[in-house]
C-alpha cells in the first residue's frame, strides 16, 4: 500500500512513516498542505494519514483536496483533540476513520482496513493447569536446594511427606 503521512509534528510523522515502511508499505511524509499535494502527485497514494490541526489548513480540508484527483483515497484523520463533532464531519467528508493521538502504526493500518499483525491468540497459547504450575515451581525450588527434599519442604512451607506425595505425582501436560 502507498501511504501518505501528513503531520506538522516532525518527530511523530517520521516515526510513523518509518514504522509503516518496516511493515512493508511504501510510505512518504509531508509537513503541510503544499508539500502533501506535491508528494501525492508523484506517489499517487492508496491511503493518507492526516493530522486534523495543522498551521494553515486542517486535515479535513487537505483530505478533500487530495480526493479530487484521487477519489478512492482511503483517509484516516489523526488528532490530539478528538471530539464527536469533528469525527462526524471527517467521516461525512470522506474519511475512512478517525483516530486520536498517539496512534501507532498498527492502529493506523487497522483503521485503514488492513488486518492486524498475526499474534498469538488466547486460543493458541497453551495455558498450563494449576497442578502443572505447582509441579514446575516445586521442581525449581528442589533444584535450587540441590535436590534436598527436607530443605525444599521448609522453603515451600509444607510438610516433608506432603512434598514427597506431590513429587511422586506427575501433573497432566495441559
Amino acid at each position: 500500500m502507498r501511504i501518505l503521512v501528513v503531520d506538522d509534528d516532525e518527530r511523530f510523522r517520521t516515526q510513523l512513516t518509518k514504522a509503516l515502511v518496516r511493515r512493508g508499505h511504501r510510505a512518504e511524509s509531508a509537513s503541510g498542505t503544499s508539500s502533501a499535494l506535491e508528494v501525492a502527485a508523484h506517489l499517487r497514494p492508496d491511503a493518507a494519514v492526516l493530522d486534523l490541526k495543522m498551521p494553515r489548513d486542517n486535515g479535513i480540508v487537505l483530505m478533500e483536496r487530495l480526493m479530487e484527483p484521487l477519489p478512492n483515497l482511503n483517509a484516516v484523520i489523526l488528532t490530539g483533540f478528538g471530539n464527536i463533532a469533528t469525527a462526524v464531519q471527517a467521516v461525512r467528508k470522506g474519511a475512512t476513520n478517525y483516530l486520536t493521538k498517539p496512534a501507532d502504526a498498527d492502529e493506523v493500518l487497522t483503521a485503514l482496513g488492513e488486518a492486524p499483525p498475526v499474534a498469538e491468540t488466547e486460543e493458541s497459547i497453551e495455558t498450563p493447569t494449576l497442578d502443572r504450575v505447582e509441579w514446575e515451581h516445586i521442581h525449581r525450588v528442589l533444584e535450587a536446594c540441590g535436590g534436598n527434599v527436607s530443605e525444599t519442604a521448609r522453603r515451600l512451607g509444607i510438610h516433608r511427606r506432603s512434598l514427597q506425595r506431590k513429587l511422586s505425582r506427575y501433573p497432566s501436560p495441559r
